[in-house]
């Protein structure tokens, strides 16, 4: 991904653990290669931050996000601060202007994910499932995308599973499944359907024991990587679901070539 090849297929946030120190031992134990950070939470020119000294920068790639961004403008200038303050060009877009839901704004995120990648950036944008999206992302230059299973922190699993089938079917980059994975099984369920990693924070971070739980994560994806790839029940990279309009397509503006 990229141009960088990753072997864990299990990304971290770092947000809502009650100590730093939970942290970095649930980021051991998952054996993650991909840990996520909020800029806002973070001082990049501080070597002594809590958060960053916590994180061994060596074995994981530091992945700024743009949380806390409410549109395209915001985004581009808060990755560009990260960059000029040696976080470098890797950065999850998120453009979040809905503080009821925390759904991610389609719109500003594409616009914001063209500046971005235009500028050198590797963009990993959070967005909603969203086919068409993901696509218009791809074309924009983005080295993954990431839809969300359901609402950021929710943990109720992969609510809209249609939706990632198509994107998943589509893409030519890699996609990862991020926000509302709450149990193993989500991830291992995600990994089964043929996304190509996962990403979780709130399950792991408020977890009785985030060390355990990081772990149970790590191989729950890991099992749906493998039953991905060796059952053999679904031809990989048919797309099995297809939509079927209800009124003719042909025929419009002489488009008759489009549904054939």
């Amino acid at each position: 991904m990229g141009g960088r090849k990753f072997h864990s297929r299990l990304f971290i946030g770092t947000g809502k653990f009650s100590s730093s120190l939970e942290m970095r031992d649930a980021i051991s134990s998952s054996e993650t290669e991909i840990v996520t950070v909020a800029l806002r939470r973070v001082n990049l020119e501080n070597t002594e931050d809590d958060i960053l000294s916590s994180i061994d920068r060596s074995k994981v790639l530091l992945l700024p996000n743009t949380s806390g961004a409410r549109n395209a403008m915001e985004a581009v200038r808060l990755a560009k601060l990260a960059r000029s303050l040696g976080a470098g060009d890797w950065v999850k877009l998120e453009v979040v202007p809905d503080p009821v839901f925390l759904l991610p704004d389609p719109i500003e995120s594409l616009k914001a994910a063209i500046e971005l990648a235009k500028d050198g950036f590797k963009v990993m944008p959070y967005v909603n499932a969203d086919p068409i999206l993901c696509r218009h992302l791809e074309e924009a230059g983005c080295v993954c995308v990431m839809p969300l299973g359901s609402p950021i922190g929710s943990n109720l699993g992969i609510k809209n599973r249609a939706n990632i089938e198509m994107i998943i079917a589509q893409s030519k980059i890699p996609v990862i499944v991020d926000a509302g994975l709450g149990e193993p099984s989500h991830a291992a369920e995600a990994m089964e359907m043929g996304a190509d990693a996962v990403l979780v924070n709130t399950a792991i971070a408020i977890a009785k024991n985030p060390a355990r739980i990081a772990e149970a994560f790590k191989l729950a994806t890991i099992a749906g990587r493998l039953s991905y790839l060796h059952r053999g029940r679904r031809i990989q990279g048919n797309l099995s679901i297809k939509a079927n309009a209800s009124s003719p397509l042909t025929g419009f503006l002489n488009e008759e070539d489009r549904v054939s």
